[in-house]
């Protein structure tokens, strides 16, 4: 039988705080109380205080966290962290870095493992830089270009934080990803403490606090989440 993926989510930052209603559908959408969360992107900025908040945010909802720290190129390449991350039901890649992270896991042990797992029917949540590495293309946060990313989703491209001035105080480098965006393939601006999730039919909509805008072709998408890929 042809296996379906699981449900995928992009979320716009400033993940786990009130207005990420979206968490307990995730829970329940990947049938475990178990949240396998993955902090590469933030390797540089105490990785280890990102697993322990998300653990103070999922306990309430009846989640146990378990932080899988895989910030380098050997963590990658572990076949011990590769293992748990196979067996994983609902993994939640965090951080700030797109570029670390695409550099840590791409083509290693640990990414195949979960590719696996998410073509196995896991849920596989990313927010903020890992949401950005998690497509491909990827938008390049230091200037808003498009480069390589992870791939786990092709054809589209995301802005996290969006709206944000602090992110992007006169909107330059959305305006470059959007223009610089081959012919057909959608770059998705999301507000922090939102989610644009991909069910596994390939259906697509969006959860919590903020909103996501389309852009396709150089121009906001007519077609809202309607353009973005099956």
């Amino acid at each position: 039988m042809e296996q379906t993926p699981g449900l995928l989510a992009l979320v716009g930052g400033g993940e786990w705080q009130e207005g990420c209603s979206f968490d307990a559908d995730f829970l329940a959408a990947a049938g475990t109380n178990d949240v396998l969360v993955l902090p590469t992107a933030a390797a540089y900025e105490h990785p280890e205080r990102l697993v322990l908040r998300a653990g103070e945010w999922f306990e309430p909802l009846g989640g146990r966290v378990e932080g899988l720290m895989v910030v380098s190129r050997a963590d990658a390449e572990d076949q011990g962290a590769a293992a748990i991350m196979s067996k994983a039901r609902l993994i939640y890649l965090a951080g700030s870095s797109p570029m670390h992270i695409r550099s840590v896991l791409k083509q290693s042990l640990v990414w195949n493992a979960l590719v696996e797992a998410w073509h196995g029917g896991a849920v596989v949540v990313g927010s903020s830089g890992a949401a950005m590495a998690l497509t491909d293309p990827m938008v390049d946060a230091r200037g808003g270009g498009l480069t390589i990313g992870l791939g786990l989703l092709s054809g589209l491209a995301v802005v996290p934080h969006f709206g944000d001035v602090h992110e992007d105080a006169h909107g330059e480098k959305l305006h470059r990803s959007v223009q610089l965006a081959p012919l057909g393939t959608p770059v998705a601006g999301i507000s922090e403490r939102t989610a644009l999730i991909r069910d596994p039919d390939g259906g697509w909509r969006a959860d919590g606090a903020g909103q996501v805008t389309v852009y396709l072709d150089g121009a906001r998408a007519k077609a809202g989440l309607g353009a973005l890929p099956d």
